[in-house]
């Protein structure tokens, strides 16, 4: 059982920059791949960042160069910070685990954060 709490999110104009949040509670976090998804209105949801337990990382194209994720497997946490948003920047944010064995996967998701980019 996962629980997760993303925060951070708000409105911003173009250039702008915002970190967002997600702790992670129920579970030991550091056995779980954490990553970063996001769908805009009539999109579906796409990755955007994942950083895995092993301490890989990957980060969709459109994000790279300006999106950093990281981890905190003290504080159960992981954050994404956003640099130089763009409008089509624009999407609810979702904080997800993601838990292997063997060759199944287990995901758990945030509730979502809405992240609005406009002039």
């Amino acid at each position: 059982q996962v629980q997760l709490v993303e925060s951070g999110g708000g409105s911003v104009q173009p250039g702008g920059s915002l970190r967002l949040s997600c702790v992670a509670s129920g579970t030991i976090f550091s056995m779980y791949d954490m990553g970063w998804y996001r769908q805009a209105p009539g999109k579906h949801r796409e990755l955007v960042a994942v950083f895995t337990a092993s301490g890989l990382t990957n980060y969709a194209d459109s994000v790279k160069g300006r999106f950093t994720i990281s981890r905190d497997n003290a504080k159960n946490t992981v954050y994404l910070q956003m640099n130089s948003l763009k409008s089509e920047d624009t999407a609810v944010y979702y904080c997800n685990a993601r838990h292997r064995v063997s060759e199944e996967k287990y995901d758990y998701w945030g509730q979502g954060t809405q992240v609005t980019v406009s002039s």
